[in-house]
């Protein structure tokens, strides 16, 4: 398997699972508005409100994130090595400095944020900072970098707007039901009453399968950061034999929590990572040892 193929599968596997999140949350309003006879009238109220709601999180989640993980942001000075490595990726990448922060913490990991590449923010903990060989911690922050030239910050804002309006659905349409919804003159007709039916079951599931189709873009992106950081290095094996060294060590992220977990470089929640097949459709990345084995056969 070459970079461009893998950067080629994974660009079009997340973008067929953004297609088909779409498709279900048309099928979830045509349901919703089949069962009640609100048509699409609230299905606008809870775009607006999940819209309004993301907006703000889009443009000031950078600075949440980076108080959340207690990170600090650093000059040249501070840490020549960490800082050049950066800058001399986006030299040769053609983009523009991020701001750069250490977390002290010496658990190994590293996370990206920002909206665009102009507001990006490279993030490390020290942790990686004393582990890592220079060519491994150069995979690691051009990993980084791929996820902030991607805009895969700006695609999950997306995909978290549609998480957030599949919930908001689901609740407007269960509270719709203790009204009564709109009835046809006639009273509620057969049809009607199977859409009823099968509304209340989507109201159920959709919001753990939105979740669940939230996580498989995640994942998909993680694929794509790692093909694409080794375009910028031109060498797999450095961030190989990085995510080597951070799948071994087995210090949990202090300062990680549930909102920000999937932005890290590797799951931070070392004894919360699942094993079995249905266990794993809730992990936030994918298995580090699927991750090293592709990266190796570049």
């Amino acid at each position: 398997m070459t970079i461009y193929s893998q950067i080629s599968s994974n660009k079009t596997k997340t973008w067929l699972i953004v297609v088909l999140f779409v498709a279900f949350i048309t099928t979830i309003i045509f349901v919703y508005g089949k069962a009640t006879g609100y048509g699409l009238s609230y299905a606008g109220i809870a775009l607006v409100i999940s819209g309004i709601i993301s907006f703000g999180s889009y443009y000031y989640s950078d600075k949440m994130i980076l108080g959340m993980s207690k990170a600090k942001q650093i000059s040249k000075n501070d840490n020549p090595l960490l800082f050049r490595t950066v800058e001399n990726l986006c030299i040769a990448e053609g983009l523009p400095m991020p701001r750069v922060y250490i977390i002290e913490d010496s658990a190994p990991n590293a996370f990206a944020t920002g909206r665009d590449p102009k507001h990006a923010v490279v993030c490390v903990t020290t942790g990686i900072l004393e582990k890592l060989s220079k060519t491994e911690l150069e995979g690691v922050i051009a990993h980084e970098l791929s996820h902030v030239r991607n805009y895969d910050i700006r695609l999950m804002s997306i995909v978290v707007i549609l998480v957030g309006l599949v919930a908001l659905l689901a609740d407007f349409f269960m509270r719709s039901l203790w009204y009564g919804g709109r009835r046809d003159r006639g009273g509620r007709n057969s049809a009607q009453g199977i859409f009823l039916i099968i509304g209340i079951i989507l109201a159920i599931l959709s919001p753990l399968i939105a979740t669940l189709i939230r996580l498989a873009v995640s994942r998909k992106r993680e694929f794509l950061a790692d093909a694409s950081g080794v375009l910028i290095t031109r060498y797999p094996e450095g961030l190989a034999s990085a995510l080597e060294k951070i799948g071994k060590d087995k210090e949990p992220l202090e300062v990680a929590n549930n909102a920000t977990a999937h932005l890290y470089i590797s799951n931070p929640f070392k004894d919360k990572i699942s094993g079995n097949w249905f266990a794993s459709l809730f992990n936030t990345h994918p298995p580090i040892e699927e991750r090293i084995k592709i990266l190796r056969s570049m």
